[in-house]
């Protein structure tokens, strides 16, 4: 059975806002697309060829009709116990074959300084969301993520600016993540041969929700999420050359035009 190089994606968090527009412009470049078995005749023989075609992988809360596959995380489980679930579901979904890319674009916000009721709460769903997803993310891609494959996650330039007084968890969440990032670009790390391992750190996203959120404030200095999502596909696909491993890439938005500003 002969077979086509196929190409393969996993978003984490492929049903929040930035994950939707990351599936979607995957989607208009023709990677969401349905296996197909084809028979054809060579010297009156009929022989199957399996078409493996190229598919996006959402892994979220909640599943994204959009994508080809879904992987549905549930809350309720232990960090050890998603990461088993996930780990499983993910190699029974690629039968042996590997990822171009993984990228974990799931998080949150939540604000808070020490004196807030909710600090401990809020400080620990701001781990949930960005650290537990990162570091699963991670494990996946040591196990399946090709050679010189990408490993994106998400961090926040507001976490590399210094403190965060009224958002502190959310600053030691975004802090941890930068961190796991630098180890992760260092020679021992444990990820495939040539791969790049790399955070983006916005400062704000265009999203529907900060919209409503903060209605007055300069939209012109947001990053929309069409350009993340186009960033992030020409890197998978190496359309656009990547930063190096380790890289933390500040997105910095002003005029409604968006700088890289790699660190």
């Amino acid at each position: 059975m002969a077979a086509t190089t196929a190409n393969r994606v996993l978003v984490y968090g492929g049903k929040g806002a930035l994950g939707t527009a990351v599936v979607n412009h995957f989607k208009s470049k023709g990677w969401v697309r349905r296996v197909e078995i084809c028979i054809f005749r060579m010297k009156n023989e009929q022989k199957p060829f399996l078409l493996k075609l190229q598919w996006v992988c959402s892994m979220d809360l909640f599943p994204n009709e959009d994508a080809q596959v879904n992987l549905i995380v549930d809350p309720a489980q232990s960090w050890t116990e998603q990461e088993t679930s996930i780990m499983g579901r993910v190699e029974e979904t690629l039968s042996g074959e590997k990822l171009d890319a993984i990228l974990c674009v799931a998080g949150g916000w939540a604000g808070g300084n020490a004196a807030s009721k909710a600090l401990v709460k809020s400080s620990d769903l701001m781990c949930k969301q960005s650290v537990w997803t990162s570091v699963i993310s991670a494990g996946l891609a040591a196990k399946f993520l090709k050679d010189g494959g990408l490993l994106q996650l998400t961090g926040a330039k507001a976490a590399l600016d210094g403190g965060t007084p009224g958002m502190l968890g959310y600053g030691m969440a975004k802090a941890a993540v930068h961190q796991f990032v630098r180890g992760l670009g260092m020679s021992g790390s444990g990820l495939p041969a040539n791969s790049t391992a790399l955070a983006i750190c916005p400062i704000t996203l265009d999203t529907p929700m900060n919209r409503k959120g903060m209605p007055n404030a300069d939209f012109s200095a947001w990053t929309p999420l069409d350009f993340v999502a186009s960033l992030l596909f020409d890197w998978s696909v190496g359309n656009q050359p990547r930063p190096a491993t380790g890289s933390l890439v500040q997105l910095i938005t002003k005029d409604s035009k968006t700088e890289l500003v790699t660190v």
